[in-house]
């Protein structure tokens, strides 16, 4: 009776004890570092954790090499499928060693023994330590499967440092993940565990060599491994320097965790290699280029919008280059890479073809004389070669007949966001770079041209996939079609062939940005080259600094470049001689052939999108002068859609200002031909 009475006390007071322990720590155990995943599961980074540890999520069944997992069970615990959390055996064998040698041969402390330490560290070892993991140990396997138990402990064994778990040591030690492991590594990730400071790779590389070899020769004993494997094994060198942890599309990854929060692994769009690819490109081309200059590198999956590749810049951690800045995010001037879309605005307004005949030669706009980028003019020239060429004044031409406010408002409704000097409205200097847009904004807009004229929004986390990605008009699919057509024709630099990418170069004033934007049917790449602090480059140009980026960007993806679009129904393909007349040959407003021979009228002044001052200096209004050129008589003028009279046979006439703000002119003739222009009166 006194002995049952005895046993039922140590049994209430066990249980108190017990309970008094509380509940295990399962939340902190299970904090991990936030790693940045790409597409296929690749690690991009990883962050520490707030207190500086690297720990990073581990599943066994996929993360792992089973050659590892093999050994860890042999060495650690052989029985961890079958035991409740304690294993009497080993126990047992542990203590008659202990009592027959003298000294510990093997401990007796179970995977999930050891899980339970791990997650209540104590400093000294003792009976009571011992206890307590016991009986946490069969807590947790209460409260978790055997599975999840085992990845728990690859998470947080120490390695020394502040590496926590198997995947942290393999990157750190190995440079790779753990998923295939030598004999040797696998038998030192085994190893490294039982006294992880004792044996840092780092600071102790023989000591972690002799417990390596001592597992080795336990393997051997137990007849896990072959005398000839470990004695390979034995020979490989230990690694006697950390390596840095991956990092990746720094810059994605930076935004990914600004945007997503609490979430411990976040799964980009991004495809690992082609981004370690084309980093090491920047880098390389950067260097080539000179001192302080940055280059940034975009490249999107047309059917998607995802972003396969962002290279903010060279080197992440190059101050001189300004690293940490993303430029394939900063708003700077496009140079001629917006005239694609000019073009494209008239091919669909009908007006021109791309076999159409187009002038370069001087002309004025107002005050504005536009001039082409190496200083001369080509005469007539079909419209194909004017955008191949980049020529300026046939742009600006095309951009003063389609209007700049609707340019701009195309590309915004196509989701760019434009930024105009401040207080500035569209004028025609935005076809030629008087405008700034980011890098990403131009790859969305040429991928539309893939496309066939509709944008997507750029993904690039994969757990927003699907949000906002409607398509946006861009342009008809002729138009896109016929510019992607025209694109495809431009001469390419040394490296490229031609007739393969459909590209365009850009180069801002003053020579401070360099583009190249080029597309083939599957994807879209962008390149900038410049100095992120707007500083100009002698010389520096899109045709020689970005578009040889852009063509090795394109043979880095592995991939032969794939067939654009097939033309839409309705594309209308001829020569100029069998274009219908009014095509064959561009002409301004006001300045189209009559089938009578006559002119249509022109507004030759005031000029479409002028500013026209009309004060008279004692704060008064004094009228404004119009003159028009052709047109048969009389000529109708209305002012904001109000007649206000007729011109006489000299074809000029000073009509009252209405005050200042916007106006619309028009002006009818007797056959009913018409032109109109919108000024802004101040």
């Amino acid at each position: 009776m006194m002995l049952a009475a005895a046993g039922l006390t140590l049994v209430v007071i066990f249980a108190g004890w017990v309970a008094s322990l509380g509940p295990m720590p399962l939340r902190e155990a299970h904090e991990v570092s936030t790693t940045i995943i790409d597409r296929h599961g690749k690690l991009l980074r990883a962050y520490a954790m707030a207190n500086g540890r690297w720990r990073l999520p581990v599943h066994a069944a996929t993360d792992v090499d089973p050659t590892y997992l093999k050994l860890l069970f042999a060495y650690e615990d052989r029985r961890f499928y079958s035991h409740g959390g304690i294993d009497p055996l080993a126990l047992g064998r542990a203590a008659f060693q202990l009592v027959t040698r003298g000294h510990i041969v093997s401990g007796g402390s179970t995977i999930t023994m050891q899980l339970a330490r791990l997650m209540e560290p104590r400093r000294r070892r003792s009976a009571y330590a011992k206890l307590r993991q016991m009986v946490r140990a069969v807590e947790i396997e209460q409260k978790m499967s055997k599975d999840q138990i085992l990845d728990l402990y690859l998470a947080l064994a120490p390695y020394g440092g502040n590496l926590e778990g198997i995947r942290a040591a393999s990157i750190a030690y190995f440079g790779k993940e753990p998923k295939r492991l030598s004999l040797s590594e696998a038998a030192l990730l085994v190893a490294l565990p039982q006294s992880p400071e004792n044996r840092r790779l780092d600071r102790h590389p023989n000591a972690a060599r002799f417990a390596r070899d001592r597992v080795l020769d336990l393997m051997v004993e137990d007849g896990v491994i072959s005398e000839s494997d470990a004695a390979v094994a034995k020979a490989v060198p230990v690694p006697k320097m950390r390596k840095p942890m991956p990092i990746l599309a720094p810059h994605s990854a930076d935004r990914a965790m600004a945007a997503v929060k609490d979430q411990p692994i976040l799964a980009l769009t991004l495809d690992a290699a082609l981004q370690h690819s084309l980093e090491t490109l920047a880098h390389d081309r950067a260097a080539a280029l000179g001192a302080n200059i940055s280059v940034a590198i975009l490249v999107v999956d047309n059917a998607s919008g995802e972003v396969l590749a962002r290279v903010g810049s060279p080197d992440y951690f190059d101050d001189s280059r300004a690293g940490q800045v993303d430029m394939t995010r900063a708003v700077r001037s496009p140079g001629s890479t917006l005239k694609p879309f000019i073009y494209g605005l008239a091919f669909e307004d009908g007006f021109i073809h791309p076999e159409s005949l187009i002038d370069d030669r001087p002309v004025r706009f107002g005050s504005y004389a536009p001039e082409n980028f190496d200083m001369t003019f080509q005469g007539t020239v079909s419209v194909r070669k004017a955008l191949q060429m980049s020529l300026n004044v046939p742009a600006v031409a095309l951009l003063d007949r389609v209007g700049a406010d609707r340019l701009s408002s195309r590309l915004k409704q196509a989701g760019a966001d434009l930024v105009l000097p401040k207080h500035e409205v569209p004028g025609l200097a935005m076809g030629l770079g008087g405008v700034g847009i980011t890098l990403q904004d131009l790859v969305m807009l040429y991928s539309g041209l893939a496309r066939l004229g509709n944008t997507r929004p750029l993904l690039e986390i994969r757990s927003r996939s699907g949000e906002g990605t409607e398509p946006e008009r861009l342009l008809d699919q002729v138009a896109a079609w016929q510019v992607g057509n025209v694109l495809l024709g431009t001469p390419p630099p040394e490296n490229g062939v031609r007739n393969r990418i459909a590209f365009k170069t850009g180069t801002s004033y003053g020579y401070r940005d360099a583009w190249s934007i080029g597309f083939d049917g599957r994807m879209t790449i962008g390149v900038w080259v410049g100095r992120p602090d707007g500083a100009p480059v002698s010389g520096i140009a899109g045709r020689t600094a970005a578009a040889p980026i852009l063509f090795d960007a394109f043979a880095r993806t592995g991939k032969l470049p794939a067939a654009l679009p097939r033309p839409p129904k309705g594309t209308l393909l001829a020569s100029n001689a069998k274009l219908p007349l009014p095509l064959r040959r561009y002409r301004p407003l006001g300045e189209l052939v009559r089938t009578d021979g006559e002119r249509a009228p022109h507004i030759q002044f005031p000029i479409n999108g002028s500013r026209v001052d009309v004060s008279a200096g004692d704060g008064t209004s004094s009228a404004l002068p119009v003159k028009v050129a052709g047109g048969a008589l009389p000529i109708t003028m209305l002012l904001n859609g109000v007649s206000i009279g007729q011109m006489d046979n000299r074809r000029q006439h000073l009509i009252d200002s209405p005050g200042p703000g916007f106006a619309r002119l028009t002006v009818i003739d007797a056959k009913g031909s018409a032109d109109t222009v919108v000024i802004r009166i101040q």
